[in-house]
């Protein structure tokens, strides 16, 4: 498995690992070396993954709107 690191450092983990893991969307994960020099992921201890595989966590305030609605209300602030 081959990933690449963005231009900000960022690197998205291959499908493969995040269901080794079990992980989804907001779930956090730990960065640890060991002896060797290899870099370990696991799945960040004290955080209970989030309820149901591959959905996002719930928002508490999340509000959608057309494209025009939006052009809208970015005209309405000049």
């Amino acid at each position: 498995m081959r990933t690449r690191i963005t231009i900000k450092g960022q690197v998205t983990l291959p499908r493969r690992v995040r269901e080794a893991l079990r992980l989804a969307p907001g779930d956090g994960v730990e960065f640890t070396s060991n002896e060797r020099g290899e870099v370990v992921i696991t799945r960040q201890m004290g955080v209970a993954p989030t309820a149901g595989r591959g959905r996002h966590p719930p928002v508490a305030a999340q509000v959608r709107r057309r494209a025009v609605e939006l052009v809208a209300l970015l005209r309405g602030l000049d």
